[in-house]
């Protein structure tokens, strides 16, 4: 795997008494942390007060002891990770956003990407409305605020934003009084809610972070659906449910998710079991032992390893404090990071015809290394497989591959790659498999445009994501 961003992580609680909400936050952000390393946020809402930090870095980094408690207590929280898909690493991007408007407060954290985005900053900009940062999140909370200018409620204002947005998003926001959840109506993204013992609601990105601060998850949201939090209980809007074919991510399943999840129903540990059995259908070869990539590479390798009859071994291991190597804006630091997060195990691969599987190949620049390092620790065969189709088109919903030109696949055949990375073969899943990684009949289905080109939305005329910096830095050099 090599330079493919996630979007973000969102979190929320609601509590009927005033308590250490911001704690409950951390925690959850904690597990979430896999979906955005670059900044972190949480605001604290004490009746109607609201507190707020947030900073570049990892959550145990921004959020010391004494950043929590300085937050206070209250009985509505939410917070943010992020992996900025459209504006910059600045610490001015970093969520949750803070809105005060004329009727009240408003905060809201966001994970996906609009495809309209840049035609509603501009009207909202001809309209007079100044931007302090350079992400479509605060399009989003400029859209919802107008709204709530002349709506009799924040979740009535979120409903009527909700027409005019377009693309994935996935949302927690509060108000004074009440705690939103909505999801767009594709349902790119994940969102779900439970409920902990204590009485209190959790929304959450992922159900793994339900699970982290003790909350027993209730259900996902449906595409289109808003869930409203406060003190009578939780209500939903369904008004725009089934107004478009569900387009889940498939790359979720497939590398972004914590495999402990379980999204709409289907678990992504057995969603990735599923795409090792497929490859190992698909692609077949005589070996030795069966190696995934940490992390997300081990399920698909079990998968690989159960439907071939290989045996599976430990050929790799991670040093768990290197960040995944996406988050490295320079080619250059990419490298020196893959250099010493990975080593190879001697025993397990020295010798032997190994069977190595990871879940994407990008630019190649990973996917060599590797190989590189098992033909150091004595590989005699290398045979790697990737539990995912090869990409070919950009993503505008939310994983940051916003241009073909650095895609390898693009511009060299499955046989021209496996000469640049040095694998004895390499074989992908295809495209028709990767729609059948879950067999519940809950699930709605898949957006799987970044390897087929089939989108479920109109793409941006302006797809550049680093489209509202250059608007800044022109703007600011003419003055």
């Amino acid at each position: 795997m090599s330079s493919l961003h996630e979007e973000c992580g969102v979190f929320g609680v609601f509590s009927s008494e005033t308590r250490d909400v911001a704690a409950t936050v951390y925690y959850g952000l904690f597990a979430l942390q896999h979906r955005g390393q670059e900044s972190c946020g949480i605001v604290v809402n004490d009746d109607g007060v609201f507190s707020s930090y947030k900073d570049v870095g990892l959550v145990g980094d921004v959020f010391t002891h004494a950043a929590v408690q300085a937050l206070g207590e209250g009985s509505i929280a939410i917070g943010h990770c992020r992996y900025g898909t459209t504006g910059s690493n600045d610490r001015i991007n970093a969520q949750p956003l803070v809105i005060n408007h004329i009727k009240g407060r408003m905060a809201l954290a966001h994970n996906g990407n609009l495809v309209n985005s840049a035609e509603l900053r501009e009207e909202l900009e001809m309209q007079g409305s100044i931007f302090h940062t350079t992400t479509d999140s605060e399009v989003i909370s400029y859209i919802i605020t107008r709204e709530r200018l002349s709506a009799g409620s924040i979740e009535e204002a979120v409903n009527r934003a909700m027409d005019k947005l377009r693309g994935a998003y996935s949302l927690v926001l509060m108000s004074p009084k009440k705690l939103i959840a909505v999801r767009d109506e594709h349902g790119f993204r994940p969102l779900c809610y439970g409920k902990t013992p204590a009485g209190d609601y959790v929304i959450a990105s992922e159900s793994c972070a339900l699970s982290a601060v003790g909350a027993v998850m209730e259900r996902d949201l449906l595409p289109g659906e808003i869930l409203i939090f406060d003190k009578d209980g939780v209500r939903s809007i369904k008004d725009h449910c089934g107004r478009c074919e569900p387009s889940f991510c498939v790359f979720e399943f497939i590398y972004f998710a914590r495999p402990d999840s379980v999204i709409d129903g289907c678990s992504v540990h057995s969603a990735r079991i599923r795409a090792g059995a497929f490859l190992a259908l698909e692609h077949p070869v005589q070996a030795d032992v069966v190696v995934g990539v940490p992390d997300s590479g081990i399920d698909a390798a079990i998968g690989y390893s159960r439907q071939s009859g290989i045996p599976y071994g430990i050929g790799l291991i991670k040093n768990r404090y290197i960040g995944r190597t996406f988050i490295s804006p320079g080619q250059e630091s990419r490298e020196d990071k893959v250099r010493i997060k990975l080593t190879p195990v001697s025993e397990t691969v020295a010798g032997k015809r190994v069977v190595l599987i990871d879940d994407s190949i990008v630019r190649g620049t990973t996917s060599a290394r590797i190989v590189r390092l098992l033909r150091e620790a004595g590989a005699k065969e290398i045979h790697m497989r990737i539990s995912a189709p090869p990409f070919l088109n950009p993503c505008y919903y939310g994983t940051d591959i916003d241009s073909r030109d650095n895609l390898i696949a693009c511009h060299n055949s499955i046989e021209e790659i496996r000469k640049i990375i040095g694998a004895d073969s390499l074989g992908y899943l295809s495209v028709e498999n990767v729609n059948k990684l879950t067999n519940e009949p809950t699930h709605r289905g898949y957006c799987s445009a970044c390897f087929s080109g089939s989108y479920p939305t109109e793409i941006p005329s302006k797809p550049n994501k680093s489209r509202f910096e250059t608007k800044i830095s022109e703007r600011s050099k003419s003055e």
